[in-house]
């Protein structure tokens, strides 16, 4: 006997249907699973024996034949138990064969039947209902981000008996649904305010103009100035997350199966913060069958790096390019796949290894030699990449004690959203442009034109502070980002000589 039974699996962000094809007969008993599986489908062989004969139904001693198609994708994972399993019990008539050409089933079988969660059952959904099924059947703890799809009935069910009662119409089941507005209503609602910061203003300055223009950020202060406080509070002044972007961010998480189980969507801008031991594969993605990284899981939110010297070197390098492009390509013998990082990057570092060289309250005990070994652990090419370097100063008693709240989020958050308006009206036009930070110098030259005024303060910057010749560039993007949020058409020579302040490590101060 022969059945058919369509499942799914992930490939990058994206889904493809699998046909899971069963074929017993009476032979020597035997159970083989072909279609390139990987270590975790062969295992599925032990676990379906014993889910199936722990649900009440006696396993066929047959000769077994499971083919995924197609056959020449690699299998990964253990989300391929639930569709073999009533391919077993249909082919070798234990149970009623009812067509089953509508639905798309996954799930994990545990050894006394019951159904684990899965990765990837939100682009699944999608990919689903783009291929015309009706109906798809997931665990109970992976429902609640497929019903986030309309067009298409989710299941989400416990067992495998609970799946074999649905499919021959034993019983009914409720199907799984989600009310998109009330999801809607959470969007954006963060439980970290900037009004909790006491003190530093010129840094939470520094922190809006980066939201406003897309600008990567660099703090640099010593232990305890607040870098990390201000940079978990930096997603809540980012412009709205979008329902496409949440959904897209879902998509990934989703496909990593780091989703809670009780979560439909991801609701607010994602803020990673990876410690200094992570490997280049945690960061950027990777793996001999590749999943996002670090990079991806910030995708639309914040990549927060502290103590960014005491990464290894080739971590932040590997950086450069999705940074760059937005996206990273992770390229094996056998295939290439594409992960979304569309992140803004912070990070925070000492500005020496005692911490204390700008401090001017504690005695710095680095020697020069020491100083410059530290800061030469980050590259040029990685800081041309990062726009605003700001000085985090320690935080003065008078601000600890202080009483007073600062400025909440959602008021930042308003002048950032103008700010944001601004640029996608003047970039309306040029494909792949939607902030200032992604000018490049053809375009600065169009959009970031200065008078005599800003043109002599610039030259200025340039030769008496010792500013590099990259900095240029990065001075007038900011300019035109600070520009832009005072609502002024024209960037002014007071919007100039802001932007050199956040220029930090081009000083002659770091370079000697």
């Amino acid at each position: 006997m022969f059945s058919k039974i369509f499942s799914s699996a992930t490939y990058g962000i994206d889904a493809y249907i699998i046909e899971v094809e069963t074929h017993s007969e009476k032979q020597i008993p035997s159970f083989a699973i072909v279609g390139l599986p990987d270590n975790a489908v062969k295992e599925s062989r032990d676990r379906v024996i014993a889910a199936i004969r722990n649900s009440g139904y006696e396993f066929p001693l047959k000769r077994l034949t499971i083919n995924l198609a197609p056959a020449d994708i690699k299998k990964e994972g253990s989300s391929f138990d639930l569709p073999i399993a009533l391919g077993i019990l249909i082919s070798s008539e234990k149970i009623e064969n009812v067509p089953l050409d509508e639905y798309v089933l996954m799930g994990e079988l545990s050894l006394d039947g019951t159904l684990r969660k899965v990765k990837g059952t939100l682009p699944i959904a999608f990919e689903a209902r783009k291929e015309g099924y009706k109906k798809i059947i997931v665990p109970a703890d992976s429902a609640k981000e497929a019903s986030i799809v309309e067009g298409i009935e989710v299941y989400g069910l416990n067992s495998l008996t609970e799946v074999i009662d649905l499919i021959i119409g034993e019983k009914e089941f409720e199907k799984v649904t989600t009310d998109l507005n009330e999801i809607f209503s959470e969007i954006n609602i963060y439980h970290l305010d900037f009004s909790d910061v006491k003190g530093q203003e010129n840094v939470k300055r520094a922190l809006e103009i980066a939201a406003a223009g897309g600008h990567n950020i660099l703090m640099i202060g010593p232990p305890g100035s607040g870098k990390t406080m201000l940079a978990k509070r930096f997603p809540s002044i980012l412009p709205p997350l979008t329902f496409e972007e949440a959904l897209e961010t879902t998509k990934i998480h989703s496909v990593a199966g780091i989703l809670s189980k009780n979560k439909a969507l991801i609701t607010e801008r994602p803020f990673r913060s990876p410690h200094h031991t992570v490997s280049d594969a945690a960061l950027i993605g990777g793996g001999s069958f590749p999943r996002p990284g670090e990079v991806s899981f910030s995708h639309h939110g914040v990549l927060f790096l502290d103590e960014l010297p005491e990464f290894k070197k080739n971590v932040l390098e590997v950086l450069r390019q999705p940074l760059e492009d937005s996206r990273v390509t992770i390229s094996r013998s056998k295939m290439t796949l594409e992960f979304p990082a569309n992140f803004m990057l912070a990070a925070a570092m000492n500005p020496c290894p005692c911490g204390f060289y700008t401090d001017p309250e504690k005695q710095c005990t680095c020697t020069q030699m020491q100083i410059q070994k530290y800061m030469s652990r980050i590259s040029g090419p990685l800081l041309d990449r990062i726009d605003i370097h700001i000085e985090v100063p320690a935080v003065k008693f008078k601000d600890i004690s202080s009483v007073s709240k600062g400025e909440k989020s959602a008021e930042i958050r308003k002048r950032v959203v103008a700010a944001r308006k601004i640029q996608m009206e003047r970039f309306k036009d040029l494909k792949g442009l939607h902030s200032n930070s992604d000018m490049g110098s053809k375009e600065i030259r169009v959009f970031c034109q200065v008078d005599q005024a800003g043109s002599d303060l610039l030259k200025m910057a340039m030769t008496k502070l010792g500013f590099s010749a990259r900095a240029y560039d990065r001075i007038l993007k900011v300019s035109r980002t600070i520009a832009d949020l005072e609502g002024c058409e024209n960037i002014l020579p007071q919007h100039i000589s802001e932007a050199i302040q956040y220029r930090s490590l081009d000083r002659e101060l770091w370079n000697h």
